[in-house]
């Protein structure tokens, strides 16, 4: 057997960040952030608009410089020198409206490296991969937002980048370009691509992320795995008796809440078995009892607090708009 056998291997880290801050006329927009994103992951920056995402993710790729802190993508702390390696989709989208949709895809390829002639045939290959093969020839003035909004997309990763980053990608997108965008992050996740996305939306996060960053007014409160952050609270008990009342009542915690037949409250600390003891004795009928551990939204909340839990919320409504 060999020595290091029971040692956990450590994945390499595509991304590091440590202190960054970037101030534009006096604000300071990015306050002292910190991330690691290990390769291969799919990691999420979460945070209402204004938090600092999108300029978090220009520092990271090199187009702005940080005024403090330091940064490495993907081995080296010049993101330019690997710039040929990385895709980025900017939040703000633009392609030019008389190209062709294979041009378009084989120029945003051209832009990180790849020739023309391998993108244009790459171009064709991918529209047709994602069912999209009727629009190869067509301008992208003849196409719907949510087709371009493909294209651009697929012409991020048509250079096969080691390192996909996505500023607010799901922004615009109906509901079934979302799904499709999301089984696409997961198929390069599976392949070994570092995926890096901001969002507003914490279900994409949640579904999407073995890890993410949780920003709120330039700073950054909580980076890590998902679960660790949820385990942030305590998990919740849901509870229906028959007995309405009785001295059972006495061993429910605090901040229990009533809806009905039903009780919600937090897992008390001495865990379920004290309080299943109490209701037996007691009489309270027992039909039901679940625990379910916490959201990502109720980690949010406990983390960056109320005010960026509302922001988010009003992100969310105005993107429906």
């Amino acid at each position: 057997m060999h020595g290091n056998a029971d040692v956990p291997s450590v994945r390499p880290l595509a991304i590091e960040a440590r202190g960054l801050v970037k101030r534009f006329d006096g604000f300071t927009a990015v306050d002292g952030v910190d991330l690691t994103v290990p390769e291969g992951a799919i990691y999420g920056i979460l945070g209402p608009n204004g938090a600092g995402k999108t300029t978090t993710l220009r520092m990271l790729l090199g187009i702005i410089d940080p005024d403090e802190g330091v940064r490495r993508i993907l081995g080296t702390d010049r993101p330019h020198e690997v710039a040929h390696t990385i895709g980025y989709l900017p939040e703000e989208r633009g392609l030019y409206p008389s190209m062709k949709a294979y041009e378009a895809i084989a120029f945003l390829g051209a832009l990180r490296g790849l020739p023309l002639a391998e993108g244009r045939k790459r171009g064709k290959e991918l529209l047709e991969e994602h069912g999209l093969g009727y629009a190869i020839d067509r301008q992208i003035r003849q196409l719907s937002k949510g087709m371009a909004q493909q294209v651009q997309l697929l012409g991020t990763l048509v250079h096969e980048p080691k390192l996909v980053v996505f500023d607010e990608p799901f922004s615009g997108l109906d509901a079934l370009n979302q799904g499709k965008l999301e089984r696409m992050m997961r198929g390069l996740a599976a392949r070994g691509t570092t995926v890096i996305f901001s969002t507003h939306v914490i279900a994409h996060a949640e579904r999407l992320c073995d890890e993410v960053a949780i920003i709120a007014g330039g700073k950054v409160p909580f980076a890590g795995p998902v679960d660790v952050a949820r385990d942030r609270i305590r998990p919740q008990v849901r509870l229906e008796t028959r007995a309405q009342d009785g001295p059972w009542r006495g061993a429910l915690p605090q901040d229990v809440r009533r809806e009905g037949s039903h009780w919600y409250f937090s897992l008390p600390e001495s865990g379920i078995e004290p309080l299943l003891r109490a209701l037996i004795e007691g009489e309270a009928g027992i039909l039901s009892l679940s625990i379910e551990r916490a959201g990502l939204h109720d980690a949010f909340v406990a983390i960056a607090g109320e005010a960026a839990a509302r922001a988010l919320e009003e992100d969310k409504d105005e993107a429906r708009r």
